[in-house]
């Protein structure tokens, strides 16, 4: 199964020069946030799979135009096709804006979903704005990860994590991928894809989108 992997900016490549073939074969589109909602219609539309979604900090205009034909799963499990999807968005709080929260608060919402993680057995993929912190974060509050993340992925070991927020362009010491616990953990920034297998539950492969 290919997974397409968006966040934080749009792919020239995918919108202001569209060629079809970039979205060919893809079977499901993952946004980690901060993205205009007309590029997420975009993508669902031309893609013609589901694409589903969590809030980033700048993602307040979700409120007055959500992304059409997009499926928000923040705070709860999505299982599509028996992938389980567990979606958590937002960044740390520095100013009060939308979808910031404190660590204290993060980790209620993951309190909250636990009925949503009861029923469906834990979870394959963590969907995240923010990073983990210490991980793969950064030392500014805005761009600092929150603990309960890698709580999360002790107790649950998902064969993914997919994250935004943290720009590859920051810097050129930020991973693409990388390994934590039992996890791989991907930046999402701008695309990736994620060849997922889904008939060996051990066996996977990534694959850059080019």
């Amino acid at each position: 199964m290919k997974i397409l992997l968006v966040a934080d900016e749009p792919s020239k490549a995918l919108w202001d020069y569209y060629d079809g073939e970039k979205l060919k074969g893809i079977d499901l589109i993952l946004s980690a946030g901060d993205l205009p909602p007309q590029y997420l219609s975009f993508l669902v539309t031309f893609a013609n799979c589901p694409l589903l979604y969590v809030h980033g900090n700048h993602d307040g205009v979700y409120s007055r135009n959500n992304p059409d034909g997009c499926i928000d799963i923040d705070g709860h499990v999505y299982n599509f096709e028996g992938i389980r999807i567990f979606g958590l968005g937002g960044s740390m709080e520095y100013s009060q804006g939308p979808h910031q929260y404190t660590e204290k608060q993060m980790s209620s919402r993951v309190r909250k979903a636990r009925f949503s993680l009861m029923r469906n057995h834990g979870f394959d993929i963590l969907l995240t704005h923010a990073a983990i912190r210490g991980v793969d974060d950064q030392d500014d509050l805005p761009h600092r990860g929150f603990e309960v993340f890698d709580t999360l992925l002790e107790k649950y070991k998902p064969r993914y994590m997919v994250h935004g927020h943290v720009h590859m362009n920051y810097g050129r010491s930020i991973p693409r991928t990388l390994q934590h616990r039992e996890t791989t953990v991907i930046n999402a920034f701008e695309r990736y894809v994620l060849e997922y297998e889904t008939k060996l539950p051990n066996a996977y492969h990534l694959k850059v989108l080019t």
